[in-house]
């Protein structure tokens, strides 16, 4: 069988397995972007498997005209840069020891090798430069049916990394069939494993919780996560029960999926220090919480927490209570954060005198202009 697109005869690409398979190295285009391609799911990345050690890829990559960047030098990767196009490029490897959270490694020049140390069959497979593939693994059939599975033993995989139990979420709501559900062997071993998930860093705990809740409908992964204990684990006190209206609302009125959005829709608290999110990320998701408690009309939510703070509020409203939403919910939202209030502090300096009670008068007024509906004037506001 053979795999097209673009990502592949792109020259770059083309390049960097090139200077390889010239040298008479093995050299293969693995993991996402041969399943993305074989899913019809558009591709992002292109790693690139060898039997080259990472020195090898260095010399032979600056002979080529080729950027060299040791990114991973101690995991075998080097990003080899090709017209400004990143191609990561990793030496086949096979696990030595692993403790849960990181692996020991060796180097390999067996494809055998590099493949039985993947996560998912879907993961391992691979392609030569002229689009031939190869599956070690026995990984095209579970493309084909969408179904995600562990690499032999699940248990064993899992205890090789215990982040693995999130991504067999993460994955099955991204690329599996949903209808089908998940893989019974895969969420018996997460289940079982639920408790080696304390051992990973909050970092990457965080990392695919956003990754899975940007999924078109995570609901399902989302229920199974909570039957098995692992959304316990990570997120105690959340529940997913409105995680599927909240999706229908989003794909029935064609608005973007947020993670943002159906974190908060999970409920709980805790989610910054639970998951290590950046301060940015901290604001958006008190912006949301604020408006959902301020209960206020969507273009007031718009005006004090922002347009993604008002709409994420008003669809997890309406999740919540069973209701449809406005049909005029994105004009109001547009109102409300193009509404600016007419006064500033100077204009009243001349009537009341600077003080703490200027800021009080401003805040005043502020709530006056908003109860009515933005539309008093600065010199209504003044007479007020």
């Amino acid at each position: 069988m053979r795999v097209t697109g673009d990502w592949l005869t792109s020259p770059d690409t083309q390049a960097v397995l090139g200077m390889l398979t010239d040298a008479g190295h093995q050299a293969y285009a693995v993991g996402g972007c041969v399943r993305n391609a074989l899913l019809g799911v558009p591709v992002a990345d292109v790693d690139i498997a060898t039997s080259a050690v990472p020195e090898e890829v260095i010399r032979l990559a600056s002979e080529a005209g080729l950027k060299p960047v040791p990114t991973g030098l101690e995991h075998g990767t080097i990003t080899v840069v090709s017209n400004g196009e990143p191609h990561e490029v990793t030496t086949f490897r096979k696990d030595v020891d692993t403790d849960g959270r990181r692996a020991v490694v060796a180097f390999s020049d067996n494809i055998s090798d590099d493949a039985i140390r993947r996560d998912f069959t879907v993961n391992a497979l691979y392609v030569e430069a002229d689009g031939t593939l190869h599956d070690p693994l026995d990984g095209l059939p579970d493309i084909k049916v969408r179904r995600i599975r562990f690499i032999e033993d699940a248990a064993q995989r899992i205890e090789e990394d215990y982040l693995r139990i999130l991504r067999f979420f993460r994955f099955t709501a991204w690329y599996g069939d949903q209808a089908a559900g998940l893989d019974r062997e895969g969420l018996a071993a997460c289940a079982t494993h639920v408790d080696g998930i304390s051992k990973l860093s909050k970092e990457r705990l965080g990392a695919e919780m956003k990754k899975l809740l940007a999924a078109p409908d995570p609901a399902p992964a989302l229920a199974a996560m909570a039957v098995s204990g692992v959304l316990a684990q990570i997120l105690p006190g959340t529940d997913p029960q409105f995680i599927s209206p909240l999706v229908f609302l989003e794909q029935s009125n064609k608005f973007a999926p947020r993670w943002q959005r159906r974190m908060i829709a999970l409920g709980g608290d805790g989610y910054a220090k639970r998951l290590r999110l950046s301060k940015a990320e901290s604001k958006q998701l008190d912006a949301l919480k604020r408006a959902i408690q301020s209960g206020e009309q969507a273009t007031v939510m718009a005006y004090k927490y922002g347009s993604d703070a008002a709409l994420g509020a008003k669809l997890i409203e309406a999740a919540t209570l069973s209701s449809p939403i406005s049909k005029v919910l994105e004009q109001e939202i547009n109102k409300g954060e193009a509404a600016v209030f007419p006064l500033r502090g100077s204009d009243l300096i001349g009537l009341i005198g600077a003080g703490p009670h200027l800021g009080n008068e401003l805040k005043r007024l502020e709530n006056l202009w908003i109860s009515s509906n933005f539309k008093l004037t600065s010199k209504e506001l003044l007479q007020a």
